[in-house]
């Protein structure tokens, strides 16, 4: 007869358990429905120790690229509502429904919100050696010239993009608009001088300002970013009701339990909290944390929508 040790009795009955245990803590999905590398993918990969530490379970982020974010999202909004599989996407989500009129989604109906995770300010920079100073030299040269004056941007139909086209419209100005896939691809673009000037969340230019290839001269925030408070913001600088955020946003498929909805709403807030977490954000990403409540986002991109999608509407503008 084999005697077994209280040790190896409670080691076997681990073993024996673990599959169990394993079983109940399923992984929870994060969408994000653009390529590893970005700034929405660097927040999803930032909160998910936290969050599979607070809701006790593996949280592993699923990146769906293409289609202006429409793909992954798609793949939220028609999952089941059982709380294992979540949105986390950029500003791009307020103007889905402008661009693609064919969506095999409604953002409004299939999509419930969560928590608007914070802002970034929109920001115009130049390679130092470009005559621009600020928003009102640019003004004055589109105006001198029209259409010489060039600006990059991440795509046709961004809010970068979006927002130039309210500038021109504001000032009757004409500017050429250069459609970039990335905004890496832009920086290096401006920064080797083939473009007049880029459009970018405070997230990609700042890094560049910061070391001297960029030179920033306006921001769209609603006031001015610590990390460039030398630097005014646009309605400061004389173009007042010009604001652009670049922001993070999660969204649930309909129907999802509300308690679950509270519940990573909670974890949320607490993993953006942590000081590592928050000094990221706040350093790395430019983002301006806010936390809301799934009904204050709700508002918030009810807003962001209205905005954004008559300007791609009134302009005729369409995806890349």
């Amino acid at each position: 007869m084999i005697r077994m040790t209280r040790r190896a009795a409670l080691g076997a009955a681990a073993i024996l358990a673990a599959p169990a245990v394993r079983a109940q803590g399923a992984a929870i999905r994060i969408v994000v429905p653009f390529a590893p590398g970005g700034s929405t993918d660097a927040v999803a990969r930032l909160v998910a120790p936290g969050l599979t530490q607070r809701l006790g379970a593996p949280v592993v982020v699923d990146n769906r690229a293409g289609a202006a974010g429409s793909i992954g999202t798609d793949a939220v909004a028609k999952a089941r509502p059982d709380g294992q599989t979540w949105l986390l996407t950029f500003d791009s989500h307020a103007t889905l429904a402008a661009l693609l009129p064919q969506l095999p989604f409604n953002p409004d109906r299939d999509l419930d919100p969560v928590m608007l995770i914070g802002g970034a300010p929109y920001v115009l920079a130049c390679k130092p050696d470009k005559p621009f100073q600020s928003i009102t030299a640019v003004v004055e040269a589109a105006r001198a010239r029209p259409d010489a004056v060039s600006f990059g941007s991440t795509g046709n139909g961004t809010i970068g993009h979006l927002t130039m086209v309210l500038l021109q419209g504001r000032t009757g100005t004409r500017m050429t608009h250069l459609p970039y896939r990335s905004g890496g691809l832009a920086v290096n673009d401006t920064v080797a001088g083939h473009v007049d000037m880029m459009i970018g969340s405070a997230a990609v230019v700042h890094p560049h300002a910061r070391s001297g290839t960029l030179r920033t001269f306006a921001q769209f925030g609603p006031q001015r970013l610590p990390a460039l408070a030398e630097l005014p913001t646009v309605a400061q600088a004389g173009i007042p009701g010009l604001e652009a955020e670049a922001w993070w946003g999660v969204f649930a498929p309909h129907g999802t339990p509300q308690d679950a909805v509270a519940r990573m709403n909670a974890a949320l807030k607490e993993s953006l909290s942590e000081e590592r977490v928050r000094t990221t954000m706040q350093e790395v990403q430019q983002a301006r944390l806010v936390m809301s409540s799934p009904a204050e986002l709700g508002t918030f991109v009810q807003q962001e929508v209205a905005k954004w999608g008559a300007v791609v509407r009134e302009n005729n503008i369409r995806a890349d």
